[in-house]
């Protein structure tokens, strides 16, 4: 880790119209891994100054998502909104500088000069007082603050993922900074929040690119230096098109319910346009130690529920029984109606293992885990049931009786007794351990079936096999 370099500060700046949705989450996690990855600060800022579309609501939700992901930020949460005197204190040094003018232009005379800039095939600058003095403006009148952009030469930026880009200085409007009721735009509150909250790193979407020429030209305004731009390409859907709610577009709290990890949703949205090498598995403590922007691909990563799906498998089976078994806890309680006894979450810390070997959603654990709580008469699903019909009652009321005999319940003692008993009866093995499986699971995975009869115990397993003659 290098040391000597100013302390690195990134920041996430959503704006509370909606939720905190998988692009948004994706450029959360890349700053705060580059501050994690520097020591350095991650801070967050949530940009209500639309108090028309902003919302409490969203707001919550955003906070709630970070917290979720488990992306702690460095201090309070700013409000953009709260900072507006500060934001039109610098664009009224601007107008003393000489940088901005004022724009006494009415909404129709806007429109026609945009409609005429159009029909020309020209480009709409807004300057229509660019050059004119103030004393033209009826007394009293109404007016804008417009910075004066350059109008002859280049602007280059030198994006740490998209290189070394550049615009003619002839295509950038005199664009607003401060409005003519005296609220600052955004072009003007982020850079002049970033300045002072001293980032030095943005990360973000390249559908920011354009906005990034004019809000250097803020920057040199002020003579101040403009913080290190990192533009990353958007996340489009398998299909190659824009990422949209049918592809995965959903906010991260639905991720949430659908039973994604936050480690694994941290590790697929890392891997969605940051690669190193062929790593696919790459812990939260990994990324820290080997983020780095130079490894930012400059092409649209394609967002995947198999991938989701499978890198989500392996994050479950990897947690110890104790941890899965809390984080379904309140899901299987409600399902089974009770809360737990001490057998049963015996019962559970020793059958999740073989449940989570097949999970891919945590959903997938708790429908099935209910199978290791009391709950009978078990539910049969439809294919238990067809497995259970006819003469089975009877057949697994002896099977019961001959697990009522063994002394030494342990698996290689059950299956010993089960082999014997088909071998009595002349069938072939799988024509009793299915309907067993069926009558002590009630369809739900499970493991090896004699593994869970020794962790449901003889008595349960028993309970169970009779319970169908009982019905």
């Amino acid at each position: 880790m290098q040391t000597d370099m100013p302390t690195v500060v990134t920041r996430f700046a959503p704006s509370p119209t909606g939720f905190l949705h998988i692009g948004g989450a994706r450029t959360a996690l890349y700053n705060w891994l580059l501050a994690r990855h520097f020591g350095g600060k991650f801070l967050l800022r949530i940009e209500d100054t639309d108090k028309k579309r902003s919302t409490n609501e969203a707001i919550d939700a955003i906070l709630e998502g970070m917290k979720w992901l488990e992306l702690d930020w460095d201090g309070d949460a700013i409000s953009q909104a709260g900072r507006a005197e500060r934001h039109a204190e610098i664009a009224r040094e601007l107008l003393e500088k000489g940088k901005a003018y004022k724009c006494f232009a009415t909404s129709e005379e806007l429109t026609a000069a945009r409609d005429a800039a159009r029909a020309s095939g020209g480009n709409f600058r807004g300057d229509l007082w660019r050059d004119r003095d103030e004393g033209e403006a009826p007394e009293g009148a109404p007016y804008s603050i417009r910075i004066r952009m350059p109008r002859e030469g280049e602007t280059t930026i030198s994006d740490a993922v998209q290189g070394k880009v550049t615009v003619q200085n002839s295509n950038l409007d005199d664009m607003i900074i401060l409005r003519s009721d005296g609220t600052p735009t955004y072009m003007l509150a982020v850079v002049v929040d970033d300045h002072d909250m001293g980032v030095t790193h943005i990360v973000r979407g390249d559908d920011h690119l354009n906005n990034a020429f004019r809000q250097h030209q803020i920057y040199e305004a002020m003579g101040w230096t403009p913080p290190v731009l990192a533009h990353i390409p958007l996340i489009h859907g398998p299909d190659g098109k824009k990422l949209s709610k049918r592809h995965g577009a959903l906010g991260v709290e639905a991720y949430r319910d659908m039973g994604y990890l936050p480690a694994a949703m941290r590790n697929y949205l890392l891997r969605l346009g940051w690669s190193h090498g062929d790593d696919e598995i790459i812990s939260t403590e990994q990324a820290i130690e080997w983020f780095s922007l130079e490894n930012v691909g400059k092409g649209a990563a394609r967002f995947d529920f198999d991938k989701l799906d499978n890198l989500n498998g392996h994050y479950i089976r990897n947690l110890n029984p104790d941890a899965l078994l809390s984080l379904i806890r309140n899901d299987l309680e409600k399902e089974v109606g009770h809360t737990l006894e001490t057998a049963e979450e015996e019962r559970l810390i020793k059958g999740l293992p073989a449940l989570a070997e097949r999970a891919k959603r945590m959903p997938d654990v708790t429908e099935n885990a209910s199978l290791f709580c009391n709950v009978r008469p078990l539910s049969l699903t439809e294919n238990a049931a067809k497995a259970l019909q006819g003469d089975m009652p009877a057949l697994m009321g002896k099977v019961a009786n001959e697990l009522e005999a063994v002394t030494d319940w342990e698996a290689s003692v059950i299956k010993a007794a089960i082999f014997s008993f088909a071998e009595a009866e002349e069938l072939k093995l799988g024509k009793v351990m299915q309907p067993v499986r069926a009558a002590v699971t009630g369809g739900r995975q499970c493991g090896d079936l004699v593994e869970t009869l020794e962790i449901l115990g003889q008595e349960e397993t028993i309970g169970r096999l009779r319970d169908l003659i009982a019905a």
